[in-house]
Protein backbone atom coordinates (compact mmCIF):
# COMPACT_ATOMS: atom_id res chain seq x y z
CA UNK A 1 0.00 0.00 0.00
CA UNK A 2 1.81 3.08 -1.19
CA UNK A 3 1.45 6.57 1.02
CA UNK A 4 -1.21 8.37 -0.97
CA UNK A 5 -3.57 5.34 -0.77
CA UNK A 6 -2.86 5.01 2.90
CA UNK A 7 -3.62 8.60 3.81
CA UNK A 8 -7.05 7.71 1.92
CA UNK A 9 -7.61 4.81 3.98
CA UNK A 10 -7.43 6.95 7.11
CA UNK A 11 -9.46 9.45 5.87
CA UNK A 12 -12.42 7.27 5.34
CA UNK A 13 -12.12 5.64 8.90
CA UNK A 14 -11.92 9.19 10.23
CA UNK A 15 -15.47 10.22 8.35
CA UNK A 16 -17.16 6.32 8.91
CA UNK A 17 -16.41 7.37 12.55
CA UNK A 18 -17.84 10.20 12.45
CA UNK A 19 -20.98 9.75 10.56
CA UNK A 20 -21.06 6.28 12.74
CA UNK A 21 -22.54 8.61 15.87
CA UNK A 22 -25.68 9.11 17.29
CA UNK A 23 -28.78 9.09 14.36
CA UNK A 24 -29.48 13.10 14.70
CA UNK A 25 -30.15 13.65 11.24
CA UNK A 26 -29.99 17.07 11.13
CA UNK A 27 -26.78 17.26 12.53
CA UNK A 28 -25.38 14.21 9.91
CA UNK A 29 -26.86 16.20 7.10
CA UNK A 30 -24.73 19.31 8.03
CA UNK A 31 -21.54 16.68 8.37
CA UNK A 32 -22.78 15.41 4.85
CA UNK A 33 -22.60 18.93 2.83
CA UNK A 34 -19.54 20.32 4.78
CA UNK A 35 -17.84 16.81 3.76
CA UNK A 36 -19.10 16.52 0.55
CA UNK A 37 -17.81 20.27 -0.73
CA UNK A 38 -14.58 19.23 0.45
CA UNK A 39 -13.96 15.15 -0.62
CA UNK A 40 -11.96 14.39 -3.58
CA UNK A 41 -12.47 11.74 -6.19
CA UNK A 42 -9.97 9.06 -5.25
CA UNK A 43 -11.75 9.24 -1.96
CA UNK A 44 -14.81 8.23 -3.34
CA UNK A 45 -12.83 5.80 -5.52
CA UNK A 46 -11.03 3.73 -2.33
CA UNK A 47 -14.43 4.04 -0.23
CA UNK A 48 -16.67 2.41 -2.71
CA UNK A 49 -14.02 -0.28 -3.51
CA UNK A 50 -14.10 -0.46 0.68
CA UNK A 51 -17.57 -0.29 0.99
CA UNK A 52 -19.78 -1.05 -2.54
CA UNK A 53 -23.25 -0.82 -0.68
CA UNK A 54 -22.67 1.93 2.35
CA UNK A 55 -25.82 4.34 2.15
CA UNK A 56 -23.29 6.88 3.51
CA UNK A 57 -21.01 6.77 0.29
CA UNK A 58 -23.67 6.91 -1.98
CA UNK A 59 -24.93 9.99 0.30
CA UNK A 60 -22.21 11.47 0.45
CA UNK A 61 -21.43 10.75 -3.78
CA UNK A 62 -24.67 12.12 -4.15
CA UNK A 63 -24.27 15.04 -2.21
CA UNK A 64 -20.63 15.96 -4.11
CA UNK A 65 -22.37 15.68 -7.54
CA UNK A 66 -25.13 18.00 -6.61
CA UNK A 67 -22.96 20.56 -5.25
CA UNK A 68 -20.29 20.47 -8.04
CA UNK A 69 -23.18 20.62 -10.54
CA UNK A 70 -24.32 23.54 -9.02
CA UNK A 71 -20.90 25.05 -8.94
CA UNK A 72 -20.82 24.36 -13.26
CA UNK A 73 -24.48 25.30 -13.54
CA UNK A 74 -25.97 22.13 -14.41
CA UNK A 75 -26.35 18.86 -13.68
CA UNK A 76 -24.89 16.51 -16.23
CA UNK A 77 -25.20 13.31 -14.25
CA UNK A 78 -29.22 13.66 -12.20
CA UNK A 79 -30.34 10.31 -13.28
CA UNK A 80 -27.15 8.92 -11.70
CA UNK A 81 -27.56 10.88 -8.79
CA UNK A 82 -31.23 9.94 -8.61
CA UNK A 83 -30.56 6.36 -8.74
CA UNK A 84 -27.95 6.98 -5.94
CA UNK A 85 -30.40 8.50 -3.99
CA UNK A 86 -33.02 6.40 -4.34
CA UNK A 87 -30.27 3.17 -3.72
CA UNK A 88 -29.37 4.76 -0.22
CA UNK A 89 -32.78 5.52 0.86
CA UNK A 90 -33.35 1.68 0.77
CA UNK A 91 -29.69 1.23 2.45
CA UNK A 92 -30.87 3.77 5.25
CA UNK A 93 -34.80 3.64 5.49
CA UNK A 94 -34.68 6.23 8.18
CA UNK A 95 -32.85 8.87 6.67
CA UNK A 96 -34.12 12.08 5.49
CA UNK A 97 -30.61 12.92 3.95
CA UNK A 98 -31.11 10.58 0.61
CA UNK A 99 -34.79 12.07 -0.27
CA UNK A 100 -33.54 15.55 0.29
CA UNK A 101 -30.42 15.55 -1.61
CA UNK A 102 -33.27 14.29 -4.47
CA UNK A 103 -35.32 17.40 -3.73
CA UNK A 104 -32.20 19.33 -4.39
CA UNK A 105 -31.82 17.51 -7.81
CA UNK A 106 -35.72 17.71 -8.85
CA UNK A 107 -35.72 21.71 -7.66
CA UNK A 108 -32.26 22.34 -10.48
CA UNK A 109 -34.12 20.20 -12.91
CA UNK A 110 -37.45 22.73 -12.24
CA UNK A 111 -39.84 19.44 -12.00
CA UNK A 112 -43.28 19.47 -11.85
CA UNK A 113 -44.85 19.66 -8.05
CA UNK A 114 -46.59 16.59 -8.19
CA UNK A 115 -43.54 14.97 -7.96
CA UNK A 116 -41.71 16.81 -5.85
CA UNK A 117 -44.06 17.39 -2.90
CA UNK A 118 -44.02 13.38 -2.47
CA UNK A 119 -40.70 13.62 -2.25
CA UNK A 120 -40.80 16.25 0.40
CA UNK A 121 -43.41 14.12 2.00
CA UNK A 122 -40.59 11.79 2.60
CA UNK A 123 -38.37 14.44 4.27
CA UNK A 124 -40.94 15.31 6.95
CA UNK A 125 -42.12 12.08 7.97
CA UNK A 126 -38.78 10.70 8.76
CA UNK A 127 -37.75 14.57 10.71
CA UNK A 128 -40.45 17.21 10.71
CA UNK A 129 -38.01 19.56 11.61
CA UNK A 130 -35.56 19.06 9.46
CA UNK A 131 -33.57 22.11 8.39
CA UNK A 132 -32.13 21.30 5.15
CA UNK A 133 -35.25 19.80 3.74
CA UNK A 134 -36.89 23.14 4.68
CA UNK A 135 -34.72 25.22 2.68
CA UNK A 136 -34.38 23.20 -0.15
CA UNK A 137 -38.73 22.98 -0.07
CA UNK A 138 -38.35 27.22 0.05
CA UNK A 139 -35.71 27.27 -2.36
CA UNK A 140 -38.40 25.29 -5.20
CA UNK A 141 -40.97 27.09 -3.79
CA UNK A 142 -39.02 30.33 -4.80
CA UNK A 143 -40.28 33.18 -7.22
CA UNK A 144 -36.52 32.41 -8.94
CA UNK A 145 -37.18 28.51 -9.74
CA UNK A 146 -41.18 27.12 -9.41
CA UNK A 147 -42.98 29.08 -6.95
CA UNK A 148 -44.11 32.47 -6.12
CA UNK A 149 -43.79 34.57 -3.31
CA UNK A 150 -47.57 34.02 -2.22
CA UNK A 151 -46.37 30.09 -2.16
CA UNK A 152 -43.27 30.89 -0.28
CA UNK A 153 -44.80 32.94 2.59
CA UNK A 154 -47.65 30.09 2.71
CA UNK A 155 -45.08 27.41 3.52
CA UNK A 156 -43.23 29.60 5.80
CA UNK A 157 -46.47 30.65 7.64
CA UNK A 158 -47.46 26.81 8.14
CA UNK A 159 -44.45 26.28 9.68
CA UNK A 160 -43.50 29.01 11.93
CA UNK A 161 -46.81 28.47 13.42
CA UNK A 162 -46.32 25.01 14.28
CA UNK A 163 -42.72 25.09 15.14
CA UNK A 164 -40.75 24.04 18.34
CA UNK A 165 -38.79 27.20 19.98
CA UNK A 166 -35.55 27.20 18.22
CA UNK A 167 -35.98 24.39 16.05
CA UNK A 168 -33.33 23.73 13.25
CA UNK A 169 -35.57 25.66 10.35
CA UNK A 170 -35.59 28.74 12.83
CA UNK A 171 -34.24 30.86 10.05
CA UNK A 172 -37.28 30.47 7.24
CA UNK A 173 -38.24 33.86 7.47
CA UNK A 174 -34.37 35.29 7.33
CA UNK A 175 -34.23 33.64 4.28
CA UNK A 176 -37.74 34.84 3.10
CA UNK A 177 -36.71 38.32 4.05
CA UNK A 178 -33.21 38.10 2.70
CA UNK A 179 -34.88 36.91 -1.11
CA UNK A 180 -37.20 39.91 -0.81
CA UNK A 181 -33.99 42.13 0.00
CA UNK A 182 -31.91 40.31 -3.06
CA UNK A 183 -34.44 40.82 -5.46
CA UNK A 184 -34.73 44.34 -4.74
CA UNK A 185 -31.15 45.11 -4.84
CA UNK A 186 -30.96 43.70 -7.69
CA UNK A 187 -33.99 45.01 -9.61
CA UNK A 188 -33.63 48.42 -11.82
CA UNK A 189 -35.11 51.54 -11.96
CA UNK A 190 -36.58 52.95 -8.25
CA UNK A 191 -36.93 49.47 -6.71
CA UNK A 192 -33.60 48.96 -7.09
CA UNK A 193 -32.53 52.68 -5.30
CA UNK A 194 -34.98 51.93 -2.42
CA UNK A 195 -33.63 48.34 -1.89
CA UNK A 196 -32.70 48.97 1.90
CA UNK A 197 -36.54 50.36 2.21
CA UNK A 198 -37.76 46.93 2.76
CA UNK A 199 -36.61 47.02 6.00
CA UNK A 200 -38.85 49.45 6.83
CA UNK A 201 -41.74 46.83 6.87
CA UNK A 202 -43.38 45.21 9.30
CA UNK A 203 -42.38 42.11 8.54
CA UNK A 204 -38.48 42.76 8.59
CA UNK A 205 -39.10 45.14 11.69
CA UNK A 206 -40.64 41.91 13.07
CA UNK A 207 -38.36 39.17 12.12
CA UNK A 208 -35.13 40.49 12.64
CA UNK A 209 -36.21 41.61 15.87
CA UNK A 210 -37.24 39.20 17.24
CA UNK A 211 -34.29 36.95 16.45
CA UNK A 212 -31.70 39.86 17.29
CA UNK A 213 -33.24 39.51 20.73
CA UNK A 214 -33.19 36.08 21.26
CA UNK A 215 -30.49 33.64 19.26
CA UNK A 216 -27.56 35.52 20.57
CA UNK A 217 -28.50 34.18 24.16
CA UNK A 218 -26.12 31.37 25.14
CA UNK A 219 -27.81 27.82 24.23
CA UNK A 220 -30.46 29.53 22.36
CA UNK A 221 -29.53 27.97 19.09
CA UNK A 222 -28.14 24.48 19.21
CA UNK A 223 -28.66 23.02 15.69
CA UNK A 224 -25.92 22.11 13.87
CA UNK A 225 -26.07 24.90 10.87
CA UNK A 226 -26.31 27.48 13.99
CA UNK A 227 -23.62 29.44 13.07
CA UNK A 228 -24.62 29.53 9.29
CA UNK A 229 -28.06 30.96 10.64
CA UNK A 230 -26.29 33.40 12.42
CA UNK A 231 -24.28 35.04 9.68
CA UNK A 232 -27.81 35.28 7.95
CA UNK A 233 -29.00 37.56 10.70
CA UNK A 234 -25.80 39.47 10.69
CA UNK A 235 -25.90 40.10 7.20
CA UNK A 236 -29.62 41.27 7.27
CA UNK A 237 -28.75 43.42 10.41
CA UNK A 238 -26.31 44.93 9.00
CA UNK A 239 -27.99 46.04 6.04
CA UNK A 240 -31.04 46.97 7.94
CA UNK A 241 -28.69 49.39 10.11
CA UNK A 242 -30.51 47.79 12.69
CA UNK A 243 -29.51 49.39 16.36
CA UNK A 244 -29.68 45.74 17.91
CA UNK A 245 -27.24 44.30 14.89
CA UNK A 246 -23.60 44.53 17.42
CA UNK A 247 -25.61 41.30 18.94
CA UNK A 248 -25.74 39.34 15.85
CA UNK A 249 -21.81 39.94 15.00
CA UNK A 250 -20.69 38.83 18.44
CA UNK A 251 -22.57 36.17 18.93
CA UNK A 252 -20.79 35.10 15.03
CA UNK A 253 -17.22 35.49 16.38
CA UNK A 254 -14.87 35.00 14.12
CA UNK A 255 -17.21 31.83 12.22
CA UNK A 256 -17.71 33.64 9.02
CA UNK A 257 -19.82 31.55 6.04
CA UNK A 258 -19.51 32.62 2.44
CA UNK A 259 -23.41 32.67 2.45
CA UNK A 260 -24.65 35.43 2.19
CA UNK A 261 -21.52 37.32 2.49
CA UNK A 262 -20.42 36.48 -1.03
CA UNK A 263 -23.11 38.12 -2.66
CA UNK A 264 -21.65 41.65 -2.04
CA UNK A 265 -17.95 40.47 -2.75
CA UNK A 266 -15.06 38.49 -0.56
CA UNK A 267 -16.95 37.34 2.88
CA UNK A 268 -14.04 37.67 5.19
CA UNK A 269 -14.00 41.47 3.91
CA UNK A 270 -17.82 41.68 3.77
CA UNK A 271 -17.70 40.49 7.06
CA UNK A 272 -15.10 42.32 8.77
CA UNK A 273 -16.13 45.63 7.32
CA UNK A 274 -19.56 45.47 8.85
CA UNK A 275 -18.36 43.85 11.93
CA UNK A 276 -15.93 46.81 12.35
CA UNK A 277 -18.92 49.57 11.64
CA UNK A 278 -21.24 47.94 14.49
CA UNK A 279 -18.69 46.88 17.28
CA UNK A 280 -17.34 50.42 17.16
CA UNK A 281 -20.59 51.81 17.56
CA UNK A 282 -21.17 50.74 20.99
Amino acid sequence: MDLGTGLLDMHIDLVEELLSGPQDWDRRTHWFTVLAAAVTPSTIHLWSRRRPESADLLLLHAWADLLQGRRRGRLDNAQDIIVACHHAARLQPADPGPWTVLLGVLRDLRRHPREVFPVWDEIIRRDAWYREGHLQMLGYLSPEECGSSTQQNAFVDNATARMPLGAPPVALELHVLLGRYRRAVTSNGLTGLLADRIFDQPFANSVLGHALSTWPRPGFLSHAAALADLNVLAYLAAHARHRDAANAFRAVGATVTPWPWRLDGDPLEQYSTWRKYFLTRV
